[in-house]
């Protein structure tokens, strides 16, 4: 079992004031959380709300007016927690639903969403495409900055593609600095920064709405279940880089480069994730883990390429004060004994389909679980179909001495009768309250 410093966990920043009439219930619902990460029982089965797209069902309205009107999802969000009365809530506005005015404003060419390449009331679609070509692992490794400025943010954002055209800023010195300014002096640049400095300023409103609405639910008596998110280093460059028939081949290909730049990735995400963690301001950091699924990879190349990097990132982030929160996509059963490595009381592992009885015989004693009500059921069944699927984890989990957060598979799937949602949130209530 791996050991680090036994340091405290980043303060919670946003919580009510001293004196005002919800910060016990705010602290009491934030330490039912604490004390499933921490090894301790908690008074009650805590219950999460995650819901992205779901709030349009739950306002009747389009994805697209979800996406695209920052108050009504606020509103929305608001009134979905006070009437499901969660412990903890997902950080709902930047969690997917009112991206829209910033991904038009950069023009991102990843993702097709509501009224933007899909339908008003269609979901997301991912544009899997090779975002960084293989035979650029040598510049990426060499200079990272220099790859995202020329190379790779010109390819995701329109409002970037001037920046293929930036001068190359390393050896600029001395008098060379001078006669070296000149390159953004070139009007395709100049356009891409006024471009940025627009699509800036987008998401600097959406920051601002999502902030204006962790305040109220704040002053409401409910703490968010993490304030940042990241991902896994393998993860990044299969999903955001190489695409993954790309990063498929490279397994075989290109196998001592894809190690150095999976640990090239690490580092850089580590950083980038303790430092935004730390502004916020909140412990818990949400990470969704994309390829570590047993269908994906065999359990030596699990071993060899996808846990190294990030067991080290999960350590590097822990000893900051961090609480790592991977949401293990699909069915991960087979990983359960590897992904244990990593110290006890310090971890939130959230489960989409992996039997959470058995993730709890292996990693009861060494983290919090979290999950997985059943996206099918949640949409096809019935509140009583719900109730039972709740009973069925606190009595074989919770009951049991599993420290367990409830929550759907990913969040309250977005077509789930508001009636099941419901039904979720009572009989956590009634069966371990």
């Amino acid at each position: 079992m791996a050991e680090t410093q036994d340091k405290p966990f980043l303060q919670l920043a946003l919580q009510p004031p001293e004196g005002s009439p919800v910060k016990g219930v705010f602290e009491a619902r934030w330490k039912r959380l604490m004390d499933c990460v921490e090894g301790r029982m908690p008074d009650r089965l805590p219950v999460a709300l995650y819901a992205t797209f779901w709030l349009a069902k739950y306002g009747g309205i389009s994805l697209k007016e979800l996406m695209y009107d920052y108050e009504k999802t606020k509103e929305l969000a608001e009134r979905a927690t006070l009437e499901l009365d969660p412990d903890v809530v997902a950080p709902n506005l930047t969690a997917g639903s009112v991206w829209g005015p910033s991904l038009e404003a950069l023009d991102f060419k990843q993702l097709q969403w509501p009224g933007h390449g899909v339908g008003d009331r269609q979901p997301y679609q991912y544009l899997d495409r090779e975002y960084m070509m293989g035979e650029e692992y040598e510049e990426f490794l060499f200079d990272p900055t220099a790859f995202y400025l020329r190379k790779y943010l010109p390819r995701i954002g329109g409002a970037l593609e001037g920046f293929a055209d930036m001068p190359y800023l390393p050896g600029m010195h001395y008098f060379r600095l001078i006669s070296g300014l000149r390159g953004f002096a070139r009007p395709q640049v100049r356009e891409a920064f006024e471009k940025l400095f627009k699509a800036a300023e987008e998401a600097e409103r959406m920051a601002a709405h999502n902030a204006d609405f962790a305040g109220r639910i704040t002053a409401k008596g409910y703490p968010r279940d993490a304030g940042s998110s990241t991902g896994a280093p393998y993860d990044v460059l299969a999903d955001y880089f190489r695409g993954a028939r790309g990063m498929m081949t490279d397994l075989f290909r290109r196998k001592d480069k894809l190690l150095a730049l999976l640990d090239k990735m690490r580092i850089v995400l580590t950083r980038l994730t303790i430092d935004n963690a730390r502004a916020v301001g909140h412990p818990v950091v949400m990470i969704p883990i994309h390829w570590a699924p047993d269908a994906f990879m065999s359990e030596k190349q699990f071993k060899e390429f996808y846990w190294p990097t990030f067991r080290q990132m999960m350590l590097e982030m822990i000893d900051a004060g961090l609480i790592p929160m991977p949401l293990w996509e699909a069915d991960c059963t087979k990983r359960l004994e590897i992904i244990a490595d990593i110290p006890s009381n310090k971890a939130i592992y959230w489960f989409e389909r992996t039997d959470l009885v058995k993730a709890h015989e292996v990693l009861g004693n060494t983290v919090c679980l979290r999950g997985n009500l059943s996206p099918s059921l949640l949409t096809t069944g019935t509140p009583n179909d719900v109730d039972a699927a709740v009973r069925h984890l606190v009595e074989k989990v919770f009951n049991r001495g599993g420290r367990l957060l409830l929550d759907a598979a990913f969040g309250l799937p977005d077509e789930t009768p508001v009636e099941n949602a419901r039904a979720m949130f009572a009989a956590a209530r009634k069966y371990a309250g």
